[in-house]
């Protein structure tokens, strides 16, 4: 018996979404990034979908060489809008960095990935939907970040410097 997957309707992908994101709540995420691939099967350009996916692999996470990054990324530079290019694949770089640290690698290494993140939501920041400010808030988190792990060795003022006198990363 050959089997086959089974590919869904475009009028369940709502539902499928809601489930994939509970699954991801319920720190499953290995489920829902099967649902999401069902999703994409049946809608390859669903942007939610993408996103979702994406996350749901950066959920998985360990800080190991077996973590698959360069999908992540790729899956981020297919999103529309501009805004969540920017924004996810910072998420997915400060994802990237916490793993890091979890897994016991040196944070003065991961330095530069988080100066990527940082810049994505800088950049993110500037393209905002009207009250969403999650750009910030991620900014945030990774200042308070850098601020609580004194192996950083982070001697640059935040304040002083701005991103975009810097090239992009």
């Amino acid at each position: 018996m050959e089997l086959k997957l089974k590919t869904i309707s475009k009028s369940g992908i709502a539902e499928a979404i809601a489930k994939a994101e509970l699954y991801r709540y319920l720190n499953e995420p290995e489920e829902a990034e099967s649902i999401c691939r069902d999703i994409l099967a049946a809608d390859p350009k669903h942007m939610l979908g993408l996103r979702t996916l994406g996350l749901s692999i950066t959920d998985q996470f360990t800080g190991e060489g077996t973590d698959r990054y360069a999908e992540v990324e790729e899956i981020f530079k297919t999103l529309s809008d501009p805004y969540e290019r920017l924004y996810y694949t910072g998420l997915l770089y400060e994802r990237r960095v916490k793993a890091q640290l979890h897994a016991g690698r040196a944070a003065h290494t991961l330095l530069p990935l988080l100066e990527r993140a940082m810049h994505c939501f800088a950049e993110a920041e500037h393209s905002h939907p009207p009250g969403n400010d999650d750009a910030i808030l991620r900014w945030n988190r990774c200042v308070r970040l850098l601020q609580s792990r004194p192996d950083f060795h982070w001697e640059t003022d935040f304040a002083a410097f701005d991103f975009f006198d810097s090239p992009p990363v």
